[in-house]
């Protein structure tokens, strides 16, 4: 990619970078709340049907999850390519998630949604040629992805593990949370793919691929910062 082209996205980012003070406190937060919290923290036994309808609805807003995801099959044309990767990222965040929780893993919640922004930044930048083009290497997109699932489910966990679920009935439940988790995944997966295929059969998906990641990589970079925010500012709470 030409320099001017990599000083386009920088001003991108620049722009997206400044704006991070003006959000609101909730703006990236995306834990759980209200009558859902409610239900985990005062839930007793095993309840299969709602924790799966948590966890699907839970990915299925859970947009630094879904910007990874969008990241990651941006390029990718085949099935069986899109699916090798979704599986893999599956596989790390349903080991995370279930031994996080079922484990007592404690992870600062601040400092892995920080990596999970980073995750963003890295698909994007990848998308970009930017590690060839900066730094002259091509890193194993698959190792990344696995690797990066294993944050996301860390992720997933702290927010169930804020809550302080019953022990009764923990693993079923954890079980069908991660169940309802690869169910949101697959059901936004799938409104990403068809977008894609239009977006693809356009002219407009040359024009602006480049742009569309930029914006990605900006999104993923106010995230780490809001993130990185939060965790300095409640160090001496």
């Amino acid at each position: 990619m030409k320099s001017n082209g990599f000083r386009h996205i920088a001003a991108i980012v620049g722009l997206a970078a400044l704006f991070v003070p003006l959000l609101a406190s909730q703006a990236f937060a995306h834990g759980m709340a209200g009558k859902d919290a409610e239900f985990v923290a005062n839930n007793v036994g095993p309840e299969i049907l709602p924790f799966i309808y948590l966890g699907a609805k839970h990915m299925f807003t859970g947009y630094d999850h879904l910007l990874f995801i969008f990241g990651v099959v941006f390029f990718l044309y085949r099935m069986q390519h899109v699916a090798l990767y979704v599986t893999l990222f599956s596989i790390g965040h349903s080991i995370t998630l279930l031994w996080g929780v079922l484990g007592g893993i404690q992870v600062n919640a601040y400092l892995v949604d920080a990596v999970i922004g980073l995750s963003v930044v890295y698909k994007a930048f990848e998308n970009l040629g930017g590690f060839k083009t900066v730094f002259g290497i091509a890193p194993n997109t698959k190792i990344a992805v696995l690797g990066f699932g294993l944050f996301h489910g860390f992720g997933l966990a702290t927010k169930l593990q804020d809550l302080n679920p019953s022990a009764d009935g923990l693993v079923t439940n954890m079980i069908s949370f991660n169940v309802g988790v690869e169910l949101g995944q697959l059901l936004a997966l799938s409104f990403i793919l068809v977008f894609m295929l239009w977006w693809r059969r356009t002219a407009s998906f040359s024009r602006y691929a480049v742009a569309a990641n930029a914006l990605i990589l900006a999104a993923g970079f106010a995230l780490t910062e809001y993130q990185l925010t939060g965790y300095f500012l409640n160090q001496g709470a």
